[in-house]
């Protein structure tokens, strides 16, 4: 396995919605649960957790040139025309 350092900085959307979703719901629970516990590391991979939940990117993603983002078919995510109205 290779990991690129210059991919690394390209800022890339790498994330997919689902796991954005998966990454933010972690991300508050350990925060919180960090909280209680008074564990400073646990609250530093729940903030990056949830940054990399909002932001669509993940820096480990992007080294080892990973994408789990949602392939469309050549057509961007937010065309803004929905399917009924490309059949007509």
């Amino acid at each position: 396995m290779n990991f690129d350092f210059k991919r690394m900085l390209k800022f890339e959307h790498n994330v997919g919605t689902k796991e954005k979703q998966y990454r933010l719901y972690a991300g508050a629970a350990i925060a919180a649960l960090s909280v209680f516990m008074g564990n400073i590391a646990l609250l530093v991979i729940g903030v990056a957790l949830i940054a990399s939940g909002f932001s669509g990117w993940c820096p480990v993603y992007s080294g080892m040139n990973k994408n789990t983002c949602e392939a469309t078919s050549g057509q961007p995510e937010a065309s803004g025309t929905s399917d009924s109205e490309k059949s007509e």
